[in-house]
């Protein structure tokens, strides 16, 4: 158009002060539309990147239900980086004949590398506690698709050193919770590096155990023995909170770190108690706490709620999760 007008229109073979003012015009007008034109375009394609990057992250981070085999579940994640839906931390809960299994993680650092991570962790999981009977073989399981991941991490990022790399999990680690929760409401957990959870009973927030974790994943090797922690029972409206670290390392503009245990016991104390009405209560207080700012690290809350009327009691020899069972 601008060329067009140049050659063909008299007035801009003219060189007085008016037909300078017109041209200039017609070229603002030309490159003003070609502009927005290029924005327009560019806005459509990041609409479309964001979309398809929004359902690839839902898929490796699924939404969970609201019920998972007589549990009322809840969960919440903040991502450390802006524009990411998920970041460096996990959580996942799978019904399996072996009882509901739930595990809860926190990959070292944030970013696309970390979320890479927790795309092998969470996948070995998704098929491991179907697979395995014992929590331990979980976990062994983790532990392998973890040292795999890293391996071929490491081969992509020095393609030029070729052959296995000498120490590819020496700065990575993943802190690891496994938890399984019996058809009889029995608590076994496994914690290697990771928080542990709070059990909401009545009006009382109290730390699930105290004792001693392993170490995470990664730079460490297991132990030839891993026995399942036994936690007791979770009894009917008894509820499990689990969280990362990003929720206590949360700080406020003094650097004083976010107040859980409070935080807890204000939302249980405040009336009925449901998953839900301890997750809300949480964050605000965490934004609140941090004025409104992103939280510095990953942030990642998960709240088990046991809404099972009855208590399944199991015959001997019989598989756990079989259909069989004898309510009392």
């Amino acid at each position: 158009m601008a060329i067009t007008y140049k050659v063909v229109c008299p007035l801009a073979q003219q060189n007085g002060l008016g037909a300078r003012i017109v041209t200039s015009a017609v070229f603002f007008a030309v490159g003003t539309g070609l502009i927005l034109h290029v924005r327009h375009a560019l806005l459509r394609e990041l609409r479309e990147v964001k979309k398809v990057a929004g359902v690839a992250q839902s898929v490796l981070l699924r939404p969970l239900p609201p019920r998972v085999d007589g549990l009322n579940v809840a969960a919440a994640q903040l991502s450390a980086d802006r524009g990411a839906v998920i970041g460096g931390d996990l959580y996942e809960v799978i019904a399996t004949e072996h009882g509901v299994r739930v595990v809860m993680g926190d990959v070292r650092g944030h970013g696309l590398a970390a979320v890479g991570t927790v795309a092998a962790v969470l996948g070995s999981f998704r098929e491991a506690v179907h697979d395995e009977v014992d929590l331990g073989c979980v976990l062994r399981r983790l532990e392998r698709a973890l040292g795999r991941h890293l391996r071929e991490r490491a081969r992509a990022e020095h393609p030029a050193v070729g052959g296995e790399p000498e120490s590819p999990v020496a700065e990575e680690f993943v802190t690891v919770l496994l938890l399984e929760i019996r058809p009889d409401g029995e608590v076994r957990v496994l914690n290697c590096g990771h928080p542990w959870p709070y059990l909401l009973s009545g009006a009382r927030a109290e730390p699930l155990t105290r004792a001693e974790p392993l170490p995470p994943l990664g730079p460490f090797p297991l132990p030839a023995e891993l026995p399942a922690v036994r936690c007791g029972q979770l009894l009917p409206g008894e509820s499990l909170f689990l969280h990362t670290d990003g929720v206590e390392d949360a700080r406020d503009g003094h650097g004083r770190f976010f107040p859980l245990p409070a935080a807890l016991a204000e939302a249980v104390a405040a009336g009925p108690v449901s998953p839900q009405s301890v997750l809300r209560a949480v964050l605000s207080g965490l934004l609140r706490h941090t004025g409104g700012r992103r939280p510095a690290d990953d942030v990642a809350l998960l709240v088990l709620r046991n809404d099972r009327r009855h208590v399944v009691r199991q015959a001997p020899g019989e598989p756990v999760g079989h259909r069989a069972h004898r309510l009392t």
